[in-house]
């Protein structure tokens, strides 16, 4: 279990505790709260015309051989108007899961692969992104269909590694969670 927001405060704002906000050289505004939603505590992401990423180290926790299916709930209740992954000018999620392995220098080297819910993008795609080579998404919920309601996903990390990059995968990095609704200069939860 990486993080399943019960040990954090209900209420709290910002970055939650045990997570270190990215801010790749621009201010976010972190709209993060730690809310009680489905019988449970959640952490809530808010964007408008921003993006918010987190991200936790898990170095020496997780070991792809004997742990390699990632499983995370979500929902989302807006879609960035437009947001699709497959343009540059309009790529933007509601909900992206980023497994990240760094590698020197980082940021031309690294591989990540973010798991998104984006607007239009077909469910099921695997596009690169069109901002940087070291991310690849894929699309495993499109469209507005299932909005508001709580959805369980489960990715073999591993699997999805090997067919990316054409290796066995190491022990990831980093976990992120992000919301990004600033090229499409719309709102996205």
């Amino acid at each position: 279990m990486i993080e399943d927001w019960s040990r954090q405060p209900a209420g709290a704002h910002g970055v939650p505790h045990g997570w270190e906000g990215e801010r790749w050289g621009k201010a976010a505004s972190f709209d993060l709260t730690i809310v009680p939603d489905g019988g449970r505590q959640v952490l809530h992401l808010k964007s408008h015309n921003d993006r918010s990423t987190i991200s936790r180290d898990l170095r020496g926790l997780v070991d792809l051989k004997t742990t390699p299916v990632l499983k995370w709930s979500w929902k989302v209740v807006v879609l960035p108007r437009g947001g699709d992954a497959r343009r540059r000018e309009t790529t933007d999620q509601a909900a992206q899961i980023y497994v990240a392995w760094a590698r020197p220098p980082q940021i031309l080297r690294s591989r990540i692969i973010g798991y998104a819910w984006d607007t239009t993008a077909p469910e099921g795609a695997t596009i690169t992104s069109r901002k940087t080579g070291t991310v690849t998404y894929i699309i495993v919920r499109s469209g507005p269909a299932q909005l508001g309601t709580w959805l369980t996903e489960r990715r073999n990390v591993a699997d999805d590694f090997r067919r990316i990059f054409g290796e066995e995968p190491p022990s990831p990095s980093a976990l992120s969670i992000s919301i990004d609704s600033n090229d499409t200069h719309s709102e996205a939860e």
